[in-house]
């Protein structure tokens, strides 16, 4: 689908010219967690703030490819304002995405949720097709599953 390919590039690249949630977070109160890929030298940085169990404010930084950047722009607009359990389901179906048949193989991992509604970032799904790519993409989640580790340590009384 040539149509489909060009209007996931043009989202990508809309995310990498133009990131959502960009900046800072004053730390404390909020968690400040860098992710970082020595094969690339992509950087994710995330600031995030955690209240009653929701991500009350995320923002992002760092530098890196479009795909790393992208991801992290997407990331970052999907999760605001969600509870951190329905961050862990996007966490989870966005790793689901990006690991089916990697190499044309199924190495058993899970399949995406249906329910769990991945909006732009549905636009990476054509990274699996080149498996050295997929630790850009996916780098900004693990990095966000620390930050809300974190997060969720120093909420705890």
């Amino acid at each position: 689908m040539p149509g489909l390919e060009d209007l996931y590039r043009e989202i990508i690249l809309d995310h990498y010219r133009s990131p959502r949630n960009r900046g800072e977070l004053p730390v404390p109160p909020a968690t400040r967690v860098e992710g970082f890929n020595p094969l690339c030298g992509d950087e994710i940085v995330i600031f995030l703030s955690v209240a009653n169990g929701a991500v009350e404010d995320i923002r992002i930084g760092g530098q890196g490819c479009s795909i790393s950047q992208s991801s992290a722009s997407m990331m970052s607009a999907v999760v605001k304002d969600k509870t951190v359990a329905e961050v862990h389901r996007l966490t989870n179906a966005f790793k689901a995405m990006m690991s089916i048949h990697v190499g044309g193989d199924d190495h058993g991992d899970a399949l995406p949720d249906p329910d769990v509604k991945l909006g732009d970032l549905e636009a990476l799904q054509g990274v699996v097709k080149f498996p050295v790519r997929i630790k850009c993409a996916t780098l900004s989640w693990n990095t966000l599953a620390q930050a809300i580790d974190e997060a969720m340590a120093s909420e705890d009384p």
